[in-house]
């Protein structure tokens, strides 16, 4: 697949998913009357159903990476040439900042404007330090063991870090930078953001390390049949 065709599935399928988050944020603020427990349901759901359809729908094409710690990853590992480490993550920055773009135009707000949600301290750096490095572990482990089932498994994984940590899980640099200009539920303070990507790049290098030694390139860990371990 041409680089150019996969530059395009990497801006289209970030800037869907911040579509999703974002939009789906403002959509279940205004519909939940105050219940924050009720409005991080519905945004973590919709994240995790349109994650599905996304990596679905663009896998194929570019990785379906949407996440500048994935790409990153991807490059340790040698599965994605060095050279387009920095197009992959300017193309997933711009779509993201699109997507933002496009969610507020659907709810009639100003096309960009600075969040005031406040999110830092070490709390929440610890949590986007494990909900990073839990996504880049789930992505390694199941695209060497049982690829057909990663796009549920990310999915499935976001889904749930969004209920077991801090910060919401937000575990991709694309992702924070574009939310801070968006002062929805879904936003981060621009002052908070830089503390957030620290603890993803630290998170994506310990499990890139870590699940790169778990599974050896070319190894299956599991028998996809009776899963039970394959000699």
């Amino acid at each position: 697949m041409s680089l150019s065709r996969r530059l395009v599935a990497e801006g289209l399928g970030t800037a869907f998913l911040l579509a999703i988050v974002v939009g789906s944020g403002i959509m279940a603020e205004r519909l939940a009357g105050g219940n924050a427990a009720i409005a991080l349901l519905a945004n973590a759901i919709a994240t995790g159903a349109g994650l599905v359809a996304l990596i679905l729908m663009l896998g194929g094409v570019s990785g379906a990476h949407f996440n500048p710690v994935v790409s990153l990853s991807e490059a340790w590992q040698k599965n994605l040439p060095s050279a387009e480490v920095l197009p992959y993550i300017t193309v997933q920055i711009l779509g993201a900042f699109a997507g933002v773009a496009a969610a507020h135009g659907m709810f009639d707000d100003p096309v960009f404007f600075a969040s005031e949600h406040i999110r830092t301290g070490i709390a929440q750096w610890w949590s986007e330090f494990i909900a990073t490095f839990g996504l880049i572990g789930v992505i390694i482990g199941c695209s060497r063991s049982r690829p057909n089932l990663t796009p549920f498994a990310v999915a499935a994984y976001i889904t749930a870090a969004y209920w077991f940590t801090s910060s919401t899980s937000f575990a991709n640099p694309a992702v924070t930078l574009a939310r801070a200009a968006s002062n929805s539920f879904a936003g981060i303070r621009p002052v908070d953001a830089p503390g957030f990507i620290m603890a993803q790049l630290l998170g994506a290098a310990a499990a890139t390390w870590l699940f790169g030694w778990l599974y050896p390139p070319g190894k299956v860990a599991f028998d996809k049949e009776s899963t039970t371990r394959a000699d």
